[in-house]
């Protein structure tokens, strides 16, 4: 029974410790001098399209304005073209963008647009005409307690860059 109290008495020291060291490494995310990083969708890449199943990577340039690297633990993100959702979703995937640099983030995507065929097809009658794009959600940065930041960003796509001829 005796032996047990220094073994606590260790144990909580080392967890203190522990908690300690990841809070200082954490501590950019916390401070007034964090900016958030910029992200942006680069590239819509087809995998598969069939007549109930549509299957894209989205490719998602992620650049990083401070000074210390940081870690990426997913994306909450809903996609829309023009004014129907093309995606919405949860992407786990980890990366670390390195400081004042970027990294690319790709996310794969599953959809269905059967029920938006009509509309889609009107808008590739016209392959050269763009397509505004709008990106909204949140990307989780840090490890343990790290920071949602939100992202909005709006673009176009030209469809007529990502038929094969």
């Amino acid at each position: 029974m005796l032996c047990h109290a220094p073994i606590r008495r260790i144990s909580r020291t080392v967890m203190l410790l522990s908690l300690l060291a990841g809070l200082a490494g954490c501590s950019t995310w916390f401070s007034s001098d964090f900016r958030d990083p910029r992200v942006q969708l680069k590239n819509v890449e087809i995998i598969k399209a069939r007549l109930l199943e549509q299957q894209f990577m989205l490719r998602f340039r992620i650049d990083n304005p401070n000074e210390q690297s940081l870690p990426v633990r997913g994306l909450v993100y809903t996609v829309h073209l023009n004014d129907i959702e093309l995606a919405s979703g949860e992407s786990s995937g980890w990366t670390t963008v390195p400081g004042n640099g970027f990294e690319y983030y790709e996310v794969p995507i599953h959809t269905n647009l059967w029920r938006h065929m009509k509309y889609i097809v009107r808008l590739l009658e016209k392959p050269d005409r763009p397509i505004a794009y709008r990106l909204d959600g949140e990307l989780k940065t840090g490890l343990m307690l790290g920071r949602r930041v939100h992202i909005s960003t709006n673009g176009e796509i030209i469809p007529g860059n990502f038929i094969p001829e």
